[in-house]
């Protein structure tokens, strides 16, 4: 009966009578002003993810005023309210610790008040992965507006922007090639404007990622924050919102696993985070899908790279925008991708990428001229990665995606601040860095601490890359030869835990290895003595989260919410 319901009688408040909880409800909504004709239209709820922490979202207030315009256009009222936000700098210990908080919330609160459908608007890195989480279990009808890139900077005359520039400025800066006046000085120019990172970082990736699935408008993932487009974009985004209401257009009714294997093909395709692999297995594991890792490598293992944006490539998102964004590489893929699959508009992918070859651009390039051959994302196994782990090949220096070297143990982030600059750490520019204990609940959270700084005193001498291994994550602004996500975290990994300094390491991408070349002998002796590690479970989320958690190959979601 309650799915037949629709707008203020959706969801009623349980007082034991059902007339008195309508009669109640709409006694309050009226001290807003609205009428009774009013009342009786559909309702579409606005998620706000406005906050002062989260400078990523900074135009939020204006884009739900245009989708607002969009909803009232179309006969439906538009109510928002506010979800938690993550700002990937402001929260503590990580974001991603929070991601799956958020998505309770979001789902809880889409569940909770009367509606009809959402529009849920978000952008920094873990905050569009959380919505869809939440707003798939949620199953009412939903669809993705992002917040969208911020533009560029300048510095000296070169084009800049948060966050790949960040990390190549500070780089500079620790192996003293440029000063204290000057790293402050690039410090002004890095965000020009709110808006996500315009790069192609997580934000980035899962904005594009979220068009690919399906969950938004066509073009609506990467026009810049402070564009009139991004207005445009959020006005059609309410109206669309309204049609999939009527039609109770819920995800699990469109979205298969052809929308996620083609999700999976863009992720490739674009060079996108590493962190888009982990947010689509925890999105597709709310709507009873596994993605297995190796099936994602055999799919994507043959994908060229066609998207020139840092950290991979030159470009920046406006640039992509102002390529035709993601229909044209969409177009461009079109042989590798499921053409029948349909989005929120009810449309075959197929039918929306008619028309995008006339664009006349040097961003997207064709799949016989790649940025990156194929494979951009490697997923590889061995010993020290039973589970699995996986490698930006694409980012990765050449001559290291083979690679043999000692050990170099860090076991925890503090170990790693109090020792990673000293000059006494035995560490040559062919070591190998290992950094433990940084996963899903040891951290917690899976810091985005896999780009292991190069140690000052071969940052000094020049060096710019060495093969560093973790259990965490990777900034998808971020470049270097990264192996991440190593699974299970250290606690549950009897070879990764035992690493000591000095052991070789063997990494081989083009076979997919990973391996610690220790006897099996010595192995099974270090683990007889390692001690029992006591885990102290805290109150609240903390102990939620430590009880409940996933591995990365399994999304990092809780996992009762599967």
């Amino acid at each position: 009966m309650s799915s037949k319901l629709k707008g203020m009688k959706k969801n009623l408040t349980n007082y034991g009578d059902n007339e008195f909880s309508i009669f109640l409800r709409k006694a309050f909504i009226k001290g807003l002003g609205y009428s009774d004709e009013m009342l009786e239209k559909p309702i579409i709820g606005i998620t706000n993810t406005y906050s002062d922490y989260n400078p990523c979202h900074g135009n939020v207030s204006d884009l739900v005023k245009s989708v607002k315009s969009g909803i009232l256009s179309s006969g439906a009222i538009p109510l928002e309210f506010p979800t938690i936000t993550i700002h990937e700098s402001f929260a503590h210990p990580t974001s991603m610790y929070l991601r799956n908080l958020m998505s309770i919330d979001t789902e809880e609160m889409l569940r909770a008040q009367p509606m009809d459908a959402c529009v849920l608007i978000g952008g920094c890195d873990k905050t569009v992965p959380a919505q869809l989480m939440g707003g798939f279990s949620s199953e009412i009808p939903i669809i993705q507006l992002v917040t969208g890139p911020m533009l560029t900077g300048s510095y000296n005359g070169e084009r800049v922007g948060a966050c790949t520039d960040c990390r190549r400025f500070w780089a500079s800066y620790r192996a003293e090639e440029i000063n204290l006046d000057e790293i402050n000085k690039v410090n002004n120019q890095l965000v020009p404007t709110v808006g996500t990172c315009g790069v192609m970082g997580t934000a980035s990736t899962m904005a594009i990622l979220t068009e690919a699935l399906g969950l938004m408008i066509p073009s609506g993932a990467c026009a810049p924050a402070v564009s009139s487009e991004r207005r445009r974009i959020a006005e059609k985004t309410g109206i669309e919102s309204v049609r999939i209401a009527n039609l109770k257009h819920i995800p699990k009714k469109y979205v298969t696993l052809k929308n996620f294997e083609n999700a999976l093909v863009t992720l490739s395709a674009i060079g996108g985070s590493t962190n888009g692999l982990v947010h689509l297995t925890a999105i597709a594991g709310r709507l009873g899908y596994k993605i297995d890792l190796k099936r994602f490598d055999e799919l994507t293992k043959n994908i060229p790279m066609i998207v020139d944006l840092k950290p991979s490539g030159i470009g920046f998102m406006e640039d992509l925008y102002n390529a035709g964004g993601v229909p044209r590489i969409l177009y461009e893929i079109k042989d590798y991708l499921n053409l029948d699959a349909v989005d929120v508009t009810g449309k075959k992918l197929g039918d929306l990428l008619k028309g995008n070859d006339k664009w006349q651009q040097n961003v997207i390039k064709t799949k016989h001229n790649p940025i990156f051959e194929k494979g951009s994302i490697a997923v590889l196994y061995g010993n020290l990665a039973p589970r699995s782990a996986i490698i930006k090949q694409s980012a990765a220096s050449k001559d290291l995606l083979y690679h043999e070297g000692k050990a170099v143990v860090f076991n925890g982030l503090a170990d790693l601040a109090n020792r990673i600059d000293s000059e006494d750490l035995n560490v040559d520019k062919d070591s190998v860095l290992v950094l433990q204990n940084i996963g899903p609940r040891t951290a917690p959270g899976m810091p985005e601490a896999g780009l292991i700084p190069i140690p000052k005193k071969l940052a000094k001498l020049g060096i710019k890359d060495m093969v560093r291994i973790s259990d965490g994550r990777m900034s998808g602004t971020a470049s270097g030869t990264i192996v991440l996500h190593v699974c299970p975290e250290t606690d549950e990994n009897e070879v990764f835990s035992v690493i000591q300094d000095g052991d070789l390491i063997r990494l081989d991408v083009v076979n997919r290895s990973l391996d610690l070349l220790v006897d099996n002998n010595e192995i099974n002796k270090r683990l007889s003595k390692k001690p029992k590690k006591q885990v102290i479970h805290k109150r609240g989320y903390n102990k939620l989260f430590m009880e409940h958690v996933t591995q990365a190959d399994s999304g990092v979601d809780f996992d009762f919410l599967t």
